[in-house]
């Protein structure tokens, strides 16, 4: 076993990648694994979906994948790639909380001949050799193209919207930005409040709660990320709006599915999490081998409403 002479912090960082790995606690002891997913939390669904789709491409091709969850603090994101990095893996995957604070750590791996490749948050320039994901400006776009075009056909052509944000993270801040870009083609469109859900779901739930009885007037919400789609559900629910107010946002869920057949969550961008967390670790298995991988692998995104959310109930039953 390692000993870091870096302090309290870094030792408990190590002990919590090892505990994180799970069935891969006691080889992790004995010899590192082949790749490191950094995850951002295991609370979310989106993330759960992530990890099985690097887990399920990890397995079918003989690698070991050890999984960190970082429970929403990028000090230990940056902690654990450093510990990864000294316990010699070959390979790094992140989805990062700090896309600017996750840098440092980013370059010391390359320093150290470690591909990192970026999922789901876009880091800026760099050495990390690929970025998976969906490009979440145009899903923004995309959701406030929808938006548009449904307050133009079912909501008499002006609505009042607040929008349920992550501002912790660059990855909501993109989306929020797409979509609020897009609805100013539309100027009977008016944003009422931006509220910060912290990307956790009980905190989304608490300030969309407060933007609801702030602002008695909107008509529809926007939420970029699952914990904050699903608070703004929980708050529409608790205040009894479901019949006034029209959710759209990122990221299916069974109560999202439920709201969709309830009437009162329109729409809702669907990406591929599994999808993203298996083509990354592929692009791994590439980089390792010697060969190139696209230093841009796009995964397609969905907008789900209620005449094709069909196929998606098994995935969340």
């Amino acid at each position: 076993m390692m000993v870091f002479n870096t302090g309290k912090l870094r030792i408990v960082a190590l002990a919590t990648v090892l505990l994180a790995s799970g069935s891969y606690m006691t080889s992790a002891l004995a010899a590192a694994p082949t790749y490191a997913l950094v995850q951002i939390n295991q609370q979310a669904l989106f993330f759960n979906l992530m990890n099985k789709g690097a887990q399920d491409a990890a397995k079918a091709s003989g690698k070991d994948l050890v999984i960190f969850n970082a429970t929403d603090n990028p000090v230990a994101q940056n902690d654990a790639i450093e510990n990864y990095i000294q316990q010699g893996v070959k390979g790094i995957l992140v989805d990062a909380i700090d896309v600017n604070g996750i840098m440092p750590a980013i370059k010391e791996a390359a320093a150290a001949k470690i591909p990192v490749i970026a999922i789901d948050a876009v880091l800026p320039d760099g050495p990390q050799a690929a970025q998976v994901g969906v490009d979440n400006i145009e899903g923004g776009k995309i959701l406030g193209r929808y938006f548009v075009d449904y307050v133009k056909k079912d909501m008499g052509g002006k609505a009042r919207v607040g929008i349920v944000g992550a501002l912790n993270s660059a990855i909501q801040n993109d989306r929020q930005k797409g979509f609020e870009e897009t609805i100013k083609s539309n100027k009977q469109i008016t944003v009422a409040d931006v509220v910060d859900g912290q990307n956790i779901q009980d905190n989304a739930m608490t300030a969309a709660e407060n933007l609801i009885t702030g602002n008695p007037d909107i008509t529809a919400i926007y939420a970029t990320g699952e914990p904050a789609l699903l608070g703004a559900i929980a708050a529409v629910e608790n205040q009894g709006r479901q019949k006034d107010i029209k959710v759209f946002g990122w990221d299916l869920t069974a109560k999202a599915i439920s709201g969709i057949d309830g009437g009162y969550v329109t729409a809702v961008l669907q990406q591929d999490p599994q999808k993203m967390g298996e083509e990354a670790l592929k692009a791994l298995n590439e980089i390792t081998a010697g060969k190139t991988v696209p230093k841009r692998i796009l995964v397609p995104a969905t907008v789900v409403t209620k005449d094709n959310v069909g196929p998606y109930r098994t995935l969340f039953k």
